[in-house]
């Protein structure tokens, strides 16, 4: 497929999946995310794709250091309702790269092992956007994504399909749009807050 190149640039989320090794996949059930991974499934880039695959990557980091997170075992809570702000569009990144999903996601074997449903909760009752919990140990980490902190979507969005929009300006849209991904991404440390 086709890409830009500068997606290659962005850090790849490895984990471990329990169920993938059981079911032969592979040696190790070890599985590596990339971003153009995550843009396949999604079928595009955006700020909203961005940035929950930045979630992910940070939030998976700091909940398991230096350890590999275990795909399967996370509990994904999201704020916002699916239809509320594209949250739906976040939820269906984090369902890729945790495993965790609602009643549509693998329920497992019999006798239970590697059940995938019921993991992934929106409109749930915390303070930040999103929630990740370890379900292992009960450990877990809140993650804010804060945009316009460096720039912002919509205004590049409107740009291009405002009423006062010229040529010039619809096109050069598309690569805009995909520097401010780029954007993002070289400034997670600003629009990622991690909250313990």
């Amino acid at each position: 497929m086709e890409y830009l190149s500068f997606f290659d640039d962005f850090d790849k989320i490895v984990v471990q999946d329990k169920l993938a090794f059981f079911l032969g996949v592979n040696d190790t059930g070890i599985i590596e995310f990339n971003y153009i991974d995550i843009v396949k499934v999604s079928g595009h880039s955006c700020g909203t794709v961005a940035g929950a695959y930045i979630i992910a990557l940070n939030g998976l980091k700091e909940l398991y250091k230096d350890d590999l997170p275990q795909r399967g075992e996370i509990k994904v809570e999201i704020k916002k309702l699916p239809r509320e702000d594209n949250a739906g569009v976040v939820g269906s990144v984090l369902s890729n790269i945790t495993g965790a999903s609602t009643d549509f996601g693998f329920g497992g074997i019999p006798g239970g092992m590697f059940n995938r449903r019921d993991t992934l909760f929106y409109g749930a009752d915390i303070e930040e956007d999103v929630r990740l919990t370890r379900l292992d140990t009960g450990e877990s980490v809140g993650i804010n994504y804060r945009p316009k902190k460096v720039v912002n979507p919509m205004a590049i969005l409107m740009s291009a399909i405002g009423e006062n929009a010229t040529k010039e300006d619809q096109d050069s849209f598309a690569t805009r749009f995909q520097n401010m991904v780029k954007t993002l991404f070289e400034n997670q440390d600003k629009v990622i807050e991690i909250v313990k």
